[in-house]
């Protein structure tokens, strides 16, 4: 894979940044951490060279002097709010990011519920938590936040939430996802450690959009399309410009809240040292991309993906047409549009050339722009198909050699079947993947097939069908990128 980005320049000169912006708040900091830290897949793909653990690997080095706080809203365990890249809903992720980040020997303090109201289900859920041993903290909604400063910064504001126990220099404030009110929790924690005689600091760590970078560059504009369910719009940072004369990217939801900062910091100090939105982040990733012209083409990449899952989002009633239609006007605005993925095409033009109306088919590009398809059949699903296919091509292997044999595949099929009551005998990607390992104890064939598996991480896979939740987690944990047309898998009778 053709690298774009300097990973370790980025956790290098990142780490050292948040040392001095600690030292300059008198050793107590609360960091809002923005993205994911330690599978961050949406810069790894925009920015090829970023590791998914790249935040993980530079708060590491700042480990001593780090506690975590996990935020999530009310709002969205009410809801049952789903984390896109991992199937799995907010509430539940937060127990899975506490688990990860105490493996890994974080000190995880506690859970904040924010936007609480007497909600049944963050009741329950706080129970729950407290069931576990975990300390637990209610935030409570605000009429006319962020725009009410003066109810805010109040005793019937901030001053009615709970106050969070913390014991280190650094406070990092992190969440599943975005919309989890990271920042609201870090000026409430201002707030009351004021009214307790603490001098604390705040900075935000959110990696996109890039500040140093313009406005319509499509790393900022990936960004934009990754958030369209939140609606948030990249904008120029208007008080930047006011204080130093200087353009600068930040949006909106930065923008809005800058006055609440702006308040707060003077009720505190009597002064802002803040400027400006942007002066509150610590975000350093702009000065370690090392090939514009590969990020940008991989941004470009990510805004058809994201289109793509929206447009499933909607064929599954998740989402509204307003999600899909500011997706597809960024597209147009950056004059790219669908054909610009290969494998969209390749898919495509392989369903065309099956006979049967109800087939199915996928194709995957590998990094030296080879193209690779599958279609379905009696035997195999198309993804399935595909992945035995691309295997094939990478180890050298005859592609009229049949790796599995179909008095293997037949038993697995009435299994299915007649045991498990699948309506669909053909082989997913699990099955095909399982069956080769078998084979391949007695098989060279198989055993070079399976070797070739780690070289398709960050390939890019289209395919003609909404694949189910299987072939999705396979191809997932095998690092590949997938989309999918808008269009219900068709079932085997």
């Amino acid at each position: 894979m053709i690298q774009g980005f300097d990973n370790e320049k980025y956790v290098q000169i990142q780490s050292e940044h948040i040392r001095e912006r600690i030292v300059q708040f008198g050793n107590k900091l609360y960091l809002e951490l923005g993205g994911k830290l330690f599978d961050d897949y949406h810069a790894s793909r925009v920015l090829p060279g970023f590791q998914p653990d790249s935040k993980l690997r530079m708060l590491t080095r700042l480990k001593d002097t780090l506690e975590i706080v996990i935020v999530i809203s009310a709002l969205d365990i009410e809801r049952n709010k789903v984390r896109q890249d991992l199937g799995i809903t907010y509430d539940e992720d937060v127990l899975r990011l506490r688990q990860e980040f105490m493996e890994r020997d974080f000190l995880v303090s506690s859970v904040v519920i924010t936007h609480y109201n007497g909600q049944a289900s963050a009741d329950l859920y706080g129970k729950r938590l407290k069931r576990l041993g975990i300390k637990t903290y209610y935030h409570y909604t605000i009429d006319g936040y962020p725009n009410n400063v003066a109810l805010i910064d109040s005793e019937d504001g901030f001053g009615k939430n709970d106050y969070i126990a913390t014991t280190r220099p650094l406070v990092i404030v992190t969440a599943p996802g975005p919309g989890s009110g990271k920042m609201a929790v870090c000026l409430s924690q201002l707030y009351n450690e004021h009214k307790r005689g603490v001098q604390a600091g705040y900075a935000k760590f959110e990696t996109f959009p890039v500040w140093n970078l313009p406005l319509q560059h499509p790393i900022n504009v990936a960004y934009e399309a990754a958030t369209a369910d939140l609606n948030d719009v990249n904008m120029i940072d208007p008080f930047h410009i006011q204080a130093y004369g200087e353009v600068a990217v930040n949006y909106n939801r930065d923008v809005e809240i800058y006055p609440v900062l702006n308040a707060l910091f003077e009720g505190i100090y009597g002064e802002n040292p803040y400027k400006s939105p942007t002066d509150m982040g610590v975000n350093m990733l702009g000065f370690c991309i090392q090939d514009d012209e590969v990020c940008a083409m991989a941004s470009k990449q990510e805004v058809i993906r994201r289109y793509y899952t929206s447009l499933n989002r909607l064929a599954n009633g998740l989402c509204a047409e307003q999600e899909v239609n500011k997706i597809a006007l960024l597209m147009k605005q950056m004059k790219i549009d669908t054909s610009w993925r290969q494998t969209t095409i390749a898919a495509h033009e392989r369903k065309q050339s099956m006979a049967e109306p109800d087939a199915t088919a996928a194709a995957i590009e590998l990094h030296d722009g080879t193209i690779v398809v599958g279609g379905s059949g009696d035997l195999l699903g198309s993804s399935a198909a595909m992945l035995l296919n691309v295997m094939k091509q990478l180890a050298g292997i005859d592609h009229n050699l049949k790796l599995i044999p179909q008095d293997m595949i037949e038993p697995i099929q009435q299994t299915k079947v007649c045991f498990l009551g699948a309506r669909n005998p053909r082989l997913h990607t699990d099955e095909v993947l399982v069956a080769l390992s078998v084979l391949s104890q007695h098989d060279d064939n198989c055993k070079k097939a399976l070797a070739q598996l780690p070289k398709l991480r960050g390939c890019q896979v289209h395919s003609t069908v909404m694949l189910g939740e299987v072939d999705r987690k396979v191809l997932h944990k095998l690092g590949i990128d997938l989309t999918c047309d808008p269009v219900q898998k068709p079932v085997k009778r």
